[in-house]
């Protein structure tokens, strides 16, 4: 069904609002995926803050034109889904996790930061692992010293403690 000139102009405007708050693109080609399959990609994408949208690609051409994602408009052919994500890896790790599962969505590419990233650099995306592990990995990093030097202190008062009563 074709859209008229407000329609497109509302779609244009969505696409426009999500592309400035994301900070990831991933672009796939879906053909000859399953109802189904796309029902779960979605619910999936959606728990993780994913916004995936099928758009006509002149509409999504336009709407990244002069954003950090118009190095990829050349890439734009084709029947795509289009994962804008506000999270860095969010939505290259929802694509690719699928893709793993389902051979007929095939990973065309992305943009990160202003750049292109082709199918290597969005799998390469995908395994940096989310913002909760890398906090959660910092914080083990900050404590292992202090709790290291707890244990020596530990093993320093247990040990004098024990050669107290033994001297009297």
């Amino acid at each position: 069904m074709s859209l008229n000139r407000s329609e497109k102009e509302a779609v244009i405007n969505e696409v426009t609002s999500l592309a400035a708050k994301a900070q990831t693109l991933v672009i796939a080609e879906y053909r000859g995926i399953t109802v189904a399959d796309m029902t779960k990609l979605r619910v999936e994408a959606r728990s993780k803050g994913v916004s995936l949208s099928v758009l006509k690609n002149t509409l999504a051409r336009r709407a990244v034109a002069g954003s950090q994602f118009d190095v990829v408009a050349d890439q734009m052919t084709g029947p795509l889904i289009y994962g804008f994500s506000e999270d860095a890896v969010a939505a290259a790790k929802v694509v690719a996790d699928f893709a793993k599962t389902n051979d007929k969505l095939v990973i065309r590419g992305g943009a990160f930061a202003g750049k292109a990233l082709d199918v290597n650099g969005v799998k390469q995306l995908a395994n940096i692992p989310s913002k909760e592990v890398l906090l959660a990995q910092l914080c083990g990093l900050l404590k292992s010293p202090i709790s290291r030097t707890a244990v020596v202190l530990g093993a320093l008062a247990a040990k004098k403690g024990e050669g107290e009563p033994a001297a009297a």
